[in-house]
């Protein structure tokens, strides 16, 4: 944090078991002496990959989705390639859908319209070549569209939007009470501001574009304090049945985008973080002014939640994220100390 490229506020929080134990530097807000704090407001970027595949495991111990329920049977409206993708396949990326976010079109669509986001299903619109990148369920590759076809999916089978289904499934069951999934730009308070690090005046985009354009993929609103509670729920299947949270927890070689520490590997809406000092199971995330990291053992009785408010990714600076990563492997070893 003191280096002229890093974020102006971390917070982490470790949980063993007997209450969390909160450690912040810096603060929520530049020009203030605000420190960051477990209560505050932030974007959790493509942690919300994890929330919304907590909707889906829900709604398969429900019986109203199946792991291997196919695009085709809950979207038919898309197109034909992607007719036989699994649920399976959408939640571990094995799907070969291209990304959405990678297409030009929508870059220069959302630079043109950063607070009016389409409508949800139109997110996939931006993919020009809709014939897939592999054979599903050959190959790992990450994948946003997988997860907005994964909302699209639930709110298909349910008839519900899928906020309603998050609040309804996911914050009820976990006690969640700041968790949302808004469609526009404005963040709740008490909030953590995120910055733009690569700006040298420290741009204060905390509401810079709609979390509409990004849905259940990267929309989702949470504070330090939840993304705690929801993993150490999450890891443990406490959202889910018992044969179904044994096949999300059936591995292949994949990292979420940032990586997190240690060695990853991909499930079902999770991955696995094998480090120094143990395994441990959760996402992480990143978006302009946040970077996210949140990991639970899989008895959910330790956990680990890290986020700073600034985008540090290894492509676009690789120093400072080796830092956090290490930051990020540090705070797992507290957990399971």
């Amino acid at each position: 944090m003191t280096q002229a490229d890093g974020p102006p506020g971390i917070i982490v929080v470790v949980d063993r078991g007997r209450g969390h134990q909160v450690l912040t530097a810096g603060v929520a807000k530049r020009g203030t002496h605000r420190r960051v704090r477990e209560t505050q407001h932030m974007r959790v970027a493509s942690v919300s990959k994890a929330f919304t595949g907590a909707v889906a495991l829900a709604l398969v111990r429900k019986g109203t989705l199946s792991l291997d329920d196919t695009v085709a049977r809950w979207l038919p409206n898309l197109p034909d390639d992607w007719a036989n993708v699994t649920l399976t396949q959408l939640m571990q990326h094995t799907s070969g859908i291209r990304d959405f976010s990678e297409e030009k079109g929508f870059a220069t669509a959302l630079v043109a319209s950063l607070l009016h986001p389409p409508a949800h299903a139109a997110l996939l619109s931006f993919i020009t070549d809709p014939t897939l990148r592999f054979a599903p369920g050959t190959q790992y590759r990450y994948s946003n569209s997988d997860n907005i076809i994964i909302g699209l999916m639930a709110q298909s089978a349910t008839g519900k939007p899928f906020a309603r289904l998050l609040d309804s499934l996911v914050n009820r069951a976990l006690d969640l009470d700041e968790t949302s999934l808004p469609d526009g730009a404005r963040l709740v308070h008490p909030r953590i501001h995120g910055y733009d690090l690569s700006d040298p005046e420290r741009e204060d985009v905390s509401e810079l574009f709609a979390a509409g354009w990004t849905f259940t993929s990267g929309g989702i609103v949470s504070t330090p304090s939840d993304a705690d509670e929801f993993v150490r729920g999450y890891a443990s299947g406490r959202l889910t049945d018992r044969a179904t949270y044994a096949r999300q927890f059936q591995f292949v070689p994949g990292a979420s985008e940032p990586p997190g520490p240690g060695s990853n590997s991909a499930g079902l809406s999770v991955f696995r973080h094998e480090t120094r000092c143990g395994t441990v199971y959760g996402h992480t995330g990143n978006t302009a002014g946040y970077t996210q990291f949140i990991a639970a053992s899989a008895d959910g009785h330790r956990s680990v939640t890290v986020s700073i408010n600034g985008q540090i990714t290894p492509r676009t600076n690789p120093t400072r994220f080796a830092e956090l990563r290490a930051i990020d492997e540090l705070a797992v070893c507290a957990a399971l100390r």
